[in-house]
């Protein structure tokens, strides 16, 4: 159990990803947090954006009470957090959802995050030497990843299934037959359209 008044300080490196739609957590940071992974539910709903190209399989989800601020003005939510067993720079990722439940304001020139309540706003940062260090950190482990085995066979199977460059943005084959219909049988530039030969004549 996180201590409801510790709670993010346990976290010293977490990146806020307004983008992301997923809370991540790695199996690495439970593990140093003292909780038992016997917490973790099992799922079988992969997510993308972490592998180029490649889905990602999380061990599974939990639920992790969250604290920000101090003893004399804190707030606390329970956030569901997808666990990750492969390495990363970061202890955990607080992503869209995180947003949400703390409504919290990012501020990324000023390395910033506010979020209102009744007593104050609550106001959380970092320093610029700290941020400065995890871009290093995180360009040094994706150059590990770029000199290693593992990047060949990932960019073999991505190639397999990434999607011919030469075919039209915007086309698309179907799976059944289809047959061509000009558009205008008038014009001269014989534009036509595709539909399905299993369609009635109505």
């Amino acid at each position: 159990m996180v201590d409801p008044i510790i709670g993010i300080k346990r976290l010293t490196k977490v990146l806020m990803d307004r983008g992301s739609d997923l809370n991540i957590m790695y199996a690495k940071t439970l593990d140093a947090m003292g909780i038992d992974q016997s917490c973790i539910r099992p799922t079988e709903a992969p997510f993308h954006g972490i592998v180029p190209g490649k889905q990602a399989v999380p061990l599974g989800q939990t639920d992790l009470p969250i604290t920000f601020g101090d003893l004399t003005n804190y707030t606390m939510e329970t956030l569901t957090f997808e666990v990750v067993g492969f390495h990363g720079t970061f202890h955990a990722i607080l992503g869209h959802p995180c947003y949400v439940r703390f409504m919290d304001v990012p501020n990324y020139t000023y390395l910033k995050l506010k979020m209102p309540r009744p007593c104050e706003v609550i106001t959380i940062g970092t320093s610029f030497q700290c941020a400065y260090e995890c871009e290093v950190e995180c360009y040094e482990h994706a150059m590990a990843i770029i000199a290693s085995n593992k990047l060949v066979s990932i960019r073999k199977e991505v190639t397999k299934e990434a999607p011919d460059p030469k075919r039209l943005a915007g086309s698309f084959e179907s799976i059944e037959g289809t047959k061509e219909i000009l558009i205008d049988p008038s014009g001269s530039k014989g534009k036509v359209v595709r539909i399905g030969t299993t369609l009635s004549s109505e």
